[in-house]
């Protein structure tokens, strides 16, 4: 089977949401050149079209679902900045997460604060949080 129509019955394959715009795109892209696409740049082209998209989507659907639990709070935020780095989520969302998921004792706690103490971007609320978890699990010993 010839390259170009290797390729071609691949994109047809691809019908639905992002993939059926890029196939009809491709497939319109290839009709109007003359010469072949080569395979290996056609699957390096697929592989960074959606091999990152599928990433963001697990990451977000693991930083959505993570829990600190009993999980030590400097693990769990390392790993909470790596997993919204991955999911490419805003700040506000990335705050909503982390009250949601951290020890509620340790986000009582920084509700508790005056006013004007409060955090307000994700770098602070990740600071607060890592050093209220950082002096209950010294008192936990």
């Amino acid at each position: 089977m010839e390259t170009d129509d290797r390729i071609t019955a691949i994109l047809a394959c691809l019908r639905e949401d992002i993939a059926g715009t890029y196939a009809q795109k491709k497939l319109d892209k290839l009709d109007e050149e003359l010469g072949t696409q080569d395979w290996d740049d056609f699957v390096k082209e697929i592989k960074t079209m959606f091999s990152d998209k599928i990433k963001a989507a697990d990451a977000e659907w693991k930083i959505e679902t993570f829990k600190q639990e009993k999980q030590n709070t400097v693990d769990f935020i390392i790993e909470f900045k790596a997993l919204a780095m991955k999911a490419d989520i805003d700040e506000l969302y990335a705050i909503f997460l982390l009250k949601k998921n951290v020890q509620s004792d340790i986000i009582k706690t920084i509700l508790g604060y005056l006013p004007i103490a409060v955090p307000e971007t994700l770098k602070e609320w990740k600071m607060a949080i890592t050093l209220i978890g950082q002096g209950y699990e010294s008192t936990e010993r």
